[in-house]
């Protein structure tokens, strides 16, 4: 489970809502923050409630701070996290995608550098995208085509969301071919009719047709997620919901 599906049920009652998502089923769940605790608070919590944080979104500093950057990959290491993986890129100060092919080349360079320091601290670093890397960028060629060119796949793996990568007009399928062995991490999430966001198994989305790919994608985890639980006008406790349907979804999946 991405903790980031639960954002505000955890601010409201973090120990009750790790409890909940241990009593779904859920053993392992990705971290997007600590929740205003420190790591080994947030490791503490994690502990009790019997789950595991394998995974955690993260940022690197920009512009590359390597001292920084341990911090972040010590308090990983704290967590517990096989897994850390770089949540967001590919918007403007204007707030348009980015078009400028320099600007991915220079972040796949920092993705290089922050996945090494990751892999010396027994780390594995990975990147999550969403529909920006995939915009036909001035050169014709897409961020997402100049992040897997420009990052060594020893260092630098991907975290495939399904829904954003529909949304950004490519199959998965298709993505999964072009980038074998370099795919670790699904991001699960269903797309409706109109474009928004789903529960899984309320959407579109043929999960049985990616996941049957998913040896040769290099596939390790399935994590599921939905960005909008708790917006307007849905309440935070609908992400629970949303958790209880997705865990149940998956576990009766057959392909």
């Amino acid at each position: 489970m991405q903790l980031y599906t639960l954002r505000d049920q955890l601010a409201i009652d973090l120990p009750g809502t790790l409890a909940e998502l241990r009593r779904i089923g859920y053993r392992r769940v990705e971290h997007a923050g600590f929740v205003d605790r420190t790591a080994t608070e947030f490791r503490a919590a994690l502990d009790t409630a019997g789950l595991r944080a394998t995974s955690g979104h993260v940022e690197i500093p920009q512009p590359f701070d390597p001292a920084a950057w341990e911090r972040t990959l010590a308090d990983a290491v704290t967590v517990g996290c096989r897994y850390v993986v770089q949540s967001w890129f590919g918007m403007g100060p204007d707030g348009l995608p980015l078009r400028d092919p320099q600007a991915y080349r220079q972040f796949a360079r920092d993705l290089d550098q922050a996945g090494r320091m990751a892999a010396r601290a027994g780390l594995r670093f990975g990147y999550h995208n969403h529909h920006l890397e995939f915009v036909p960028l001035t050169d014709g060629r897409t961020g997402f085509e100049i992040l897997a060119a420009g990052t060594d796949p020893r260092r630098v793996h991907f975290e495939l969301d399904l829904f954003w990568t529909w949304r950004g007009a490519q199959d998965p399928v298709d993505v999964i071919r072009a980038h074998r062995g370099r795919i670790r991490q699904f991001h699960v999430k269903d797309i409706d009719w109109l474009g928004n966001f789903a529960d899984l198994g309320d959407g579109m989305i043929d999960f049985g047709r990616i996941f049957d790919r998913g040896g040769e994608a290099g596939v390790e985890e399935y994590i599921v997620e939905r960005d909008d639980a708790g917006e307007a006008p849905r309440q935070p406790a609908d992400a629970l919901e949303t958790a209880r349907k997705g865990f149940v979804y998956l576990s009766s999946l057959r392909y």
